[in-house]
């Protein structure tokens, strides 16, 4: 289905499990970069919710946001949407297209908490208690913005490879601001990851490549792996719950393969069975 937020046209992927819901409702993870995500989402979870007790994942509903188009991802729209302000512009991405520009974060959270939430909720039996935002790269981004604006807006939280080093830093300066009352409100989990190949170590394809050195010198910069290890530790710190926060480094992927794991790990944390037998 399509809906329209600040004059801009997204495309929502909505996967509703058969059957009956639970008493208090579906359990929701929320995605970001729908076009790409949803398929490899509804799999792993049909795959794994027919045998809850053996792979404790239950059913739920997958809600991915993207946009109006058949490719995996909206290069423009996504860095505008998904980067915390106050942004910047930066060259287009290919000849004769408009610039980049970046920093629209609060009205994409805007749109994803006033308009889609509220809809979905009025129209599928929704678990409250029970919602997880997953992002990856740009998007793991956008779920650490969003969790320093509003940390009871989700359980849990799940940031993949999340581009924490982007605009010096912003996303960090926006966690630091966070008090003890703020953090407090963090209930779930927040779950940072990347794949082995985003560190400084060549990935196999890399090796004697004449852009290796660049490879390399490009993820030293970023360091992808080590602020978000980082990340991981200072918020057990800061909420005191040793639960609290978690990195987890996916042996042998880059920074594009390890997409499939990730989602995979966000279905297993949105649909935790045995955390949900235990809130009933």
């Amino acid at each position: 289905m399509d809906f329209r937020g600040s004059g801009a046209l997204y495309r929502i992927f909505v996967h509703v499990p058969d059957g009956e819901p639970p008493a208090d409702g579906w359990p929701v993870l929320y995605m970001t970069d729908g076009n790409a995500v949803i398929a490899t989402a509804a799999d792993a979870l049909r795959a794994q919710a027919s045998y809850p007790k053996g792979t404790n994942v239950c059913q739920g509903m997958i809600v991915a946001i993207g946009y109006p188009t058949d490719d995996a991802y909206d290069p423009l729209r996504r860095s505008w949407d998904l980067s915390p302000p106050p942004g910047a512009e930066y060259p287009p991405f290919f000849e004769n297209t408009p610039v980049v520009r970046t920093g629209g974060a609060d009205q994409f959270l805007d749109f994803l908490l006033q308009t889609i939430r509220p809809w979905l909720e009025q129209h599928y039996p929704i678990d409250r208690a029970s919602q997880t935002l997953f992002g990856h790269s740009f998007g793991g981004l956008f779920a650490l913005y969003a969790l320093s604006q509003h940390p009871d807006a989700f359980r849990n939280w799940v940031a993949a490879s999340p581009a924490i080093y982007w605009e010096d830093g912003i996303v960090r300066t926006c966690l630091d601001r966070m008090d003890e009352a703020a953090w407090g409100k963090l209930t779930g989990r927040v779950l940072l990851s990347a794949g082995a190949y985003e560190s400084d170590v060549p990935a196999p394809f890399e090796i004697g490549r004449e852009d290796e050195e660049q490879r390399l010198s490009h993820r030293r910069k970023i360091r992808t792996v080590g602020l978000a290890e980082e990340l991981a530790a200072e918020i057990v710190e800061r909420t005191g719950r040793s639960g609290a926060a978690s990195f987890e480094l996916f042996a042998g992927e880059n920074h594009m393969s390890v997409l499939p794991v990730a989602v995979n790990r966000a279905v297993q944390t949105a649909f935790d069975w045995a955390a949900g037998q235990r809130m009933k």
